[in-house]
């Protein structure tokens, strides 16, 4: 087979060096942005006079013809055509005969590769943005439910201080709202133009750079024509933003994970989003919820992977970069799939309030609030804190809580201690005093869901 660059080549490659340096076993998934490229760039040949009007209304027939067997499924890519680039240039020539190889008048691959990467991240990072405004909603939802459902806090695994269950769940509301602000912030990166850099330097012939960056929806283009085929920072940004986003789904997954064992049993997911054990009956495991934390791995080696890539590329383009793409691909694939698996796993979830509210009565997570009673009547907090864990002290001596010592024991360590204290001591009482902005307090989680709603609309 001959090339459609191989006029200056004697000897053609054997079919498996072909094979390892194709890209179209994964860059097949650039069709539609590719077509949409070409027929911007074909437009504005036509416009600019640098081809007859009836030359670029067959490659305009050709370019639509292939794009309706591309979304019907019917296109066959062939290794030997190298990549999608050239894959749908050889099947225009096929179409409509040799007049399809002036499609590329004005341009090379490198810059045809760098606009169809925009095109598609600048679709598909909107599409992750919607998926993550879905799990905040559906967040919101059920932190809505549980406002006056009381939870063990926790500070290095161990029990902290009793905290609204809502107020637990809307930290990764805010963790996704930040994420999604990344998000829609790399969106001015993504929404750049390189169509018409050509290979590195530009090009002779007059064309209108500015007019198929308007065609195709972009709001600038890159000024430097080296910088437009050589830079990937918008992938590697967008590769940081989701691992960032997996970051917090894996922590949030290891607390699902957490929460629905036996020893915790704070919560019981679906059916639908659980598994069962090939050999013992009674397991049911949060495979899900691990595979997302799993798969953050995989997230971070993409990053990882592309930034090795780049770090010692020389300018403009370089082979290596194709490697850009089938990371990019991964990421994408596994940060949708990850939103829509939580979304639906949170939003059947079973929250076991009885559980939670036997927890936060029978532990020391009202300490603080004993400390703070004796700091409020004038004692030094300093001097609070060691009568209060002399207390708890005597307490697991005895195998009691803080709520079950007597007065009179109490007294022993502190006079300032009145019968008052067993009201602050209930965990109720601990969750509601909290009214500090941005506190677990039940209003302040109202006022908090409130501003979380506005960041919706």
């Amino acid at each position: 087979m001959t090339k459609l660059w191989g006029g200056r080549f004697q000897k053609s490659a054997e079919s498996w060096v072909d094979e390892f340096g194709a890209s179209i076993g994964f860059d097949q998934q650039l069709v539609m942005e590719d077509i949409e490229g070409s027929l911007a760039h074909v437009t504005m040949l036509g416009v600019q006079g640098i081809l007859p009007e009836e030359d670029v209304e067959k490659i305009k027939w050709g370019l639509n013809e292939l794009k309706k067997r591309a979304e019907n499924g019917e296109l066959e890519y062939k290794i030997e055509n190298e990549d999608i680039h050239l894959n749908i240039e050889k099947m225009l020539i096929d179409l409509i005969g040799p007049v399809g190889g002036k499609l590329h008048t004005g341009r090379s691959r490198n810059d045809q590769v760098a606009t169809d990467v925009h095109l598609f991240l600048k679709k598909r990072v909107k599409e992750v943005i919607e998926l993550i405004e879905t799990f905040q909603k559906t967040i919101l939802q059920k932190a809505e439910q549980h406002i006056d459902t009381i939870a063990p806090g926790y500070t290095h695994m161990q029990r902290a201080q009793p905290i609204s269950f809502a107020h637990h769940l809307m930290v990764y509301f805010w963790m996704l709202e930040r994420d999604k602000e990344r998000f829609k912030e790399s969106m001015k990166r993504i929404d750049i133009s390189p169509l018409g850099a050509g290979a590195m330097a530009g090009t002779t012939f007059p064309i209108n750079r500015q007019l198929t960056a308007d065609l195709l929806g972009f709001s600038r283009i890159y000024e430097n024509s080296m910088d437009a085929v050589s830079d990937r920072d918008f992938i590697v940004e967008f590769l940081s933003n989701s691992s960032l986003l997996m970051t917090h789904l894996s922590r949030f997954a290891e607390e699902i994970i957490i929460w629905s064992t036996d020893e915790f049993k704070f919560i019981e997911l679906d059916d639908s989003f659980s598994t069962g054990s090939s050999i013992m009956p009674q397991k049911k495991n949060p495979d899900m919820a691990e595979l997302i934390r799993g798969k953050t791995g995989r997230v971070y080696g993409n990053l990882i992977g592309l930034l090795t890539v780049l770090k010692g590329t020389p300018l403009t383009y370089n082979k290596d970069m194709q490697e850009d793409k089938e990371g990019m691909f991964d990421t994408l694939q596994t940060i949708l799939g990850s939103l829509k698996i939580f979304e639906g796993m949170v939003r059947t979830m079973t929250v076991n309030t009885e559980r939670l509210h036997k927890a936060v009565h029978s532990d020391f997570s009202n300490a603080t609030e004993l400390a703070d009673y004796l700091a409020t009547k004038g004692m030094p907090f300093r001097k609070a804190h060691e009568v209060t864990g002399k207390l708890v002290f005597t307490c697991i001596q005895k195998g009691i809580f803080l709520q079950d010592l007597s007065i009179d024991e109490m007294k022993a360590e502190s006079e300032l201690i009145e019968e008052d204290v067993y009201e602050v001591l209930k965990p109720e009482a601990a969750v509601s005093r909290r009214l500090s902005q941005g506190g677990t307090g039940f209003e302040q989680v109202r006022v908090q869901i409130e501003k979380a709603k506005a960041c919706l609309n």
